[in-house]
């Protein structure tokens, strides 16, 4: 089991919790972004630069995504496409997405897109607060309590 973040929209905060759980645990975490990342020394953690373009980094999350690997994301296709191939998806506010919760939120998402295109404010989310902080550690931590017995 590996932790694999797509780096380019996490929280730094979300990322050195992170950090600290691949050290604390001894899992192999891997950033992946279209941009240079800054990780912490660490035979646990390292960061994989891709190219830039369109889901180029999301490709590349698929790609690396084998059955039972955590994945860090807030974006609703990449979880999609990472639970059909058996992996588990939890977001930076601390949600667990699941073949029973994902139709739901990619029925939402297309939604909101065609509000947007109609040209409907639907503003963006909100900052993530300590209490999102909280909620994705706590659930960091059942997940992994789970998935490295």
């Amino acid at each position: 089991m590996k932790i694999l973040i797509d780096a380019d929209a996490c929280p730094k905060t979300i990322k050195e919790i992170l950090f600290r759980v691949a050290d604390r645990l001894n899992i192999s975490t891997t950033l992946v972004a279209n941009k240079l990342l800054h990780c912490p020394p660490s035979p646990n953690i390292r960061a994989l630069q891709v190219p830039a373009g369109f889901d180029v980094a999301d490709n590349k999350i698929v790609e690396m995504t084998e059955a039972g690997d955590l994945i860090i994301t807030a974006d609703i296709p990449l979880a999609a496409e990472v639970i059909a191939k058996g992996g588990h998806v939890l977001n930076p506010r601390g949600e667990l997405y699941s073949k029973d919760t994902i139709r739901e939120r990619l029925n939402m998402r297309d939604f909101m897109d065609v509000l947007r295109s109609s040209g409907v404010e639907t503003g963006g989310p909100a900052a993530l607060s300590t209490k999102d902080r909280q909620a994705f550690a706590n659930q960091l931590d059942k997940i992994l309590l789970k998935l490295t017995r």
